[in-house]
Protein backbone atom coordinates (compact mmCIF):
# COMPACT_ATOMS: atom_id res chain seq x y z
CA UNK A 1 0.00 0.00 0.00
CA UNK A 2 2.98 2.29 0.49
CA UNK A 3 3.81 2.00 -3.24
CA UNK A 4 0.60 3.66 -4.41
CA UNK A 5 1.26 7.08 -2.82
CA UNK A 6 4.85 7.06 -4.12
CA UNK A 7 3.81 6.25 -7.67
CA UNK A 8 1.03 8.83 -7.51
CA UNK A 9 3.51 11.42 -6.27
CA UNK A 10 5.89 10.46 -9.07
CA UNK A 11 3.04 10.80 -11.60
CA UNK A 12 2.12 14.24 -10.28
CA UNK A 13 5.77 15.36 -10.31
CA UNK A 14 6.27 14.10 -13.85
CA UNK A 15 3.02 15.52 -15.19
CA UNK A 16 0.94 14.05 -17.98
CA UNK A 17 3.97 13.40 -20.19
CA UNK A 18 5.10 9.81 -19.59
CA UNK A 19 7.85 9.71 -22.21
CA UNK A 20 9.43 13.18 -22.40
CA UNK A 21 12.04 12.30 -25.01
CA UNK A 22 9.42 10.88 -27.38
CA UNK A 23 7.00 13.73 -26.73
CA UNK A 24 9.43 16.56 -27.33
CA UNK A 25 11.17 14.75 -30.20
CA UNK A 26 7.78 14.35 -31.89
CA UNK A 27 7.08 18.04 -31.40
CA UNK A 28 10.38 18.89 -33.10
CA UNK A 29 9.40 16.69 -36.05
CA UNK A 30 5.99 18.39 -36.23
CA UNK A 31 7.71 21.79 -36.20
CA UNK A 32 10.09 20.70 -38.96
CA UNK A 33 7.16 19.44 -41.03
CA UNK A 34 5.27 22.69 -40.57
CA UNK A 35 8.34 24.63 -41.67
CA UNK A 36 8.67 22.41 -44.77
CA UNK A 37 5.01 22.97 -45.61
CA UNK A 38 5.48 26.72 -45.27
CA UNK A 39 8.70 26.70 -47.30
CA UNK A 40 7.12 24.71 -50.13
CA UNK A 41 3.89 26.69 -50.21
CA UNK A 42 5.01 28.76 -53.21
CA UNK A 43 5.83 25.69 -55.31
CA UNK A 44 3.28 24.21 -57.70
CA UNK A 45 1.66 20.93 -56.69
CA UNK A 46 0.21 18.15 -58.79
CA UNK A 47 -1.56 18.86 -62.05
CA UNK A 48 -3.51 15.77 -62.98
CA UNK A 49 -1.02 12.92 -63.02
CA UNK A 50 2.10 15.07 -63.38
CA UNK A 51 4.21 15.97 -60.41
CA UNK A 52 4.94 19.61 -59.75
CA UNK A 53 8.08 20.81 -57.96
CA UNK A 54 6.15 21.11 -54.68
CA UNK A 55 4.51 17.69 -54.71
CA UNK A 56 7.31 15.62 -53.15
CA UNK A 57 8.28 18.17 -50.47
CA UNK A 58 4.66 18.51 -49.38
CA UNK A 59 4.09 14.77 -49.48
CA UNK A 60 7.11 14.13 -47.27
CA UNK A 61 6.20 17.04 -44.99
CA UNK A 62 2.71 15.61 -44.42
CA UNK A 63 4.23 12.20 -43.76
CA UNK A 64 6.67 13.73 -41.27
CA UNK A 65 3.84 15.67 -39.65
CA UNK A 66 1.83 12.49 -39.11
CA UNK A 67 4.80 10.53 -37.82
CA UNK A 68 5.85 13.36 -35.50
CA UNK A 69 2.33 13.60 -34.10
CA UNK A 70 2.28 9.83 -33.56
CA UNK A 71 5.61 9.94 -31.74
CA UNK A 72 4.35 12.78 -29.53
CA UNK A 73 1.20 10.82 -28.68
CA UNK A 74 3.30 7.81 -27.67
CA UNK A 75 5.20 10.11 -25.34
CA UNK A 76 1.92 11.06 -23.71
CA UNK A 77 0.50 7.55 -23.40
CA UNK A 78 3.42 5.22 -22.70
CA UNK A 79 6.36 5.30 -20.34
CA UNK A 80 9.54 6.33 -22.08
CA UNK A 81 13.00 7.61 -21.46
CA UNK A 82 13.49 10.98 -19.80
CA UNK A 83 15.14 13.84 -21.63
CA UNK A 84 18.82 13.27 -22.08
CA UNK A 85 21.64 15.74 -22.21
CA UNK A 86 22.26 17.03 -25.71
CA UNK A 87 25.77 16.64 -27.03
CA UNK A 88 27.04 19.35 -29.35
CA UNK A 89 30.26 17.64 -30.40
CA UNK A 90 28.76 15.36 -33.09
CA UNK A 91 26.64 17.97 -34.88
CA UNK A 92 29.46 20.51 -34.65
CA UNK A 93 32.07 18.30 -36.33
CA UNK A 94 29.63 16.99 -38.96
CA UNK A 95 28.71 20.58 -39.83
CA UNK A 96 32.40 21.49 -39.98
CA UNK A 97 33.01 18.51 -42.27
CA UNK A 98 30.24 19.58 -44.64
CA UNK A 99 31.51 23.16 -44.72
CA UNK A 100 35.08 21.97 -45.25
CA UNK A 101 34.00 19.80 -48.16
CA UNK A 102 32.08 22.63 -49.78
CA UNK A 103 35.03 25.03 -49.50
CA UNK A 104 37.77 22.60 -50.52
CA UNK A 105 36.16 20.58 -53.34
CA UNK A 106 37.14 23.00 -56.15
CA UNK A 107 40.68 23.98 -55.17
CA UNK A 108 41.80 20.61 -53.74
CA UNK A 109 39.73 18.11 -55.73
CA UNK A 110 37.46 15.28 -54.66
CA UNK A 111 40.08 12.96 -53.21
CA UNK A 112 41.63 15.36 -50.70
CA UNK A 113 38.38 17.13 -49.76
CA UNK A 114 36.43 13.87 -49.25
CA UNK A 115 39.17 12.33 -47.09
CA UNK A 116 39.72 15.46 -44.97
CA UNK A 117 35.97 15.93 -44.52
CA UNK A 118 35.54 12.33 -43.40
CA UNK A 119 38.33 12.66 -40.85
CA UNK A 120 36.81 15.88 -39.48
CA UNK A 121 33.45 14.13 -39.14
CA UNK A 122 35.18 11.26 -37.33
CA UNK A 123 36.23 13.72 -34.63
CA UNK A 124 32.54 14.05 -33.74
CA UNK A 125 32.70 11.07 -31.38
CA UNK A 126 35.03 10.44 -28.50
CA UNK A 127 34.73 6.71 -29.30
CA UNK A 128 36.49 7.04 -32.67
CA UNK A 129 39.22 4.49 -33.30
CA UNK A 130 41.65 6.37 -35.49
CA UNK A 131 43.22 3.39 -37.25
CA UNK A 132 39.77 2.15 -38.30
CA UNK A 133 38.65 5.67 -39.23
CA UNK A 134 41.74 6.05 -41.43
CA UNK A 135 41.00 2.78 -43.25
CA UNK A 136 37.30 3.62 -43.70
CA UNK A 137 38.22 7.13 -44.86
CA UNK A 138 40.55 5.73 -47.52
CA UNK A 139 37.99 3.17 -48.71
CA UNK A 140 35.19 5.76 -48.85
CA UNK A 141 37.42 8.21 -50.68
CA UNK A 142 38.25 5.57 -53.29
CA UNK A 143 34.53 4.80 -53.58
CA UNK A 144 33.72 8.48 -54.09
CA UNK A 145 36.54 8.84 -56.63
CA UNK A 146 35.10 5.96 -58.65
CA UNK A 147 31.40 6.65 -58.21
CA UNK A 148 31.00 10.36 -58.89
CA UNK A 149 33.19 11.02 -61.95
CA UNK A 150 33.06 7.54 -63.52
CA UNK A 151 29.85 5.89 -62.30
CA UNK A 152 27.64 8.99 -62.39
CA UNK A 153 29.62 10.99 -64.94
CA UNK A 154 29.82 14.13 -62.80
CA UNK A 155 32.49 16.62 -63.88
CA UNK A 156 34.48 16.62 -60.64
CA UNK A 157 38.22 17.12 -60.44
CA UNK A 158 39.88 14.30 -58.54
CA UNK A 159 43.14 16.06 -57.75
CA UNK A 160 44.15 19.62 -56.80
CA UNK A 161 44.54 22.15 -59.57
CA UNK A 162 48.24 22.42 -58.78
CA UNK A 163 48.84 18.80 -59.78
CA UNK A 164 47.10 19.09 -63.19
Amino acid sequence: MSEAPNSAAAEIARGPIKGPQDFYGGLVLVGLALFALWASSDLQGMHGFSFGPGTAPRMFAYLLLGLGAAVSVTGLLWEGTPLQRYGIRGPLFVTLAILTFSVTIRPFGLIISAFVSFMIAAMGSHETRWAEALIVGIVLTIGCALLFPYGLGLPLDLFPRILR
